[in-house]
């Protein structure tokens, strides 16, 4: 089915009980649409949902057509049990939709403003990496600020480490090296992380703020909106903590991670 109506006792509505994947397709052509599978898989096994059969999901890019746009799929462990208590033999509710895209390339080149949120991300290693329905923890975070000019929020966790943007991953590089947050306890392993991570050495790391603040370039990067270069950090109260200049030197992750998106790598030569 598609964006059908779900019914009042499905326990994805009911308890977050389920995943979803937000897959960019272009003219038909899922990207890193086998990394979205992985992921959902990895997700199903981790709740103990059974996927759909993978004949049904290889089917609905094709359904998109011409030009570029947004498939998000859901999979809910469907209706059933009592209360928490599942359904001894789930029967998964599948449920996706097309959205029109158009993404902020000016960003690509002119980087983005970004804030430290007050929420603290609580930990709960079986839930990490993966993309659970259950994201009130983003959702209050996104609700902190209502400025236009910061495009995304920076996440901690409750021991102030670093962990991802309400929406994004988070990428630095810090004495030549490139560094991206633990996600072991909390936090979201984006497909485009995953993806350049086959192909570049970014080294995890356990840090704080400290790091943004010590790195000569920093990015948030996911696999629909591409690589956004940071040019400005604040914290919660709007103050300015750090300023990057965005130039030429932005562009080495943009050359690895846009070609796999089909987007532009040289926008800066552009500019």
């Amino acid at each position: 089915m598609t964006d059908d109506a779900v019914p009042f006792d499905d326990r994805g509505f009911a308890y977050g009980d389920g995943l979803f994947e937000t897959v960019l397709v272009r003219d038909g052509q899922p990207l890193l649409w086998d990394a979205h599978l992985r992921r959902l898989a990895r997700g199903a096994e981790r709740l103990e949902i059974p996927l759909p059969d993978t004949q049904t999901l290889a089917s609905l890019p094709g359904q998109a057509g011409a030009g570029l746009c947004v498939l998000k799929l859901l999979v809910t462990r469907g209706s059933g049990g009592r209360g928490y208590a599942s359904p001894e033999s789930p029967v998964p509710r599948l449920r996706w939709r097309f959205m029109p895209f158009m993404p902020q390339s000016t960003y690509w080149r002119d980087g983005v403003r970004v804030r430290l949120c007050r929420l603290r991300l609580g930990h709960q290693p079986l839930l990490a990496g993966i993309k659970h329905l259950n994201r009130l923890e983003n959702v209050m975070a996104r609700r902190e600020w209502r400025d236009p000019d910061v495009a995304e929020g920076v996440l901690c966790d409750q021991h102030d480490r670093l962990v991802e943007a309400t929406s994004m991953n988070l990428v630095w590089r810090r004495h030549g090296i490139l560094e991206t947050p633990d996600l072991a306890a909390c936090g979201v392993e984006g497909t485009l992380l995953a993806a350049l991570r086959e192909r570049l050495s970014i080294h995890t790391r356990g840090v704080g703020i400290e790091a943004l603040m010590e790195a000569d370039a920093a990015w948030v990067i996911n696999s629909v909106q591409g690589v956004w270069p940071l040019k400005q950090l604040d914290d919660a109260d709007g103050t300015c903590l750090n300023r990057w200049p965005v130039h030429t030197a932005h562009r080495y992750l943009q050359q690895h991670a846009h070609p796999l998106l089909g987007y532009p790598h040289d926008v800066f030569d552009e500019a």
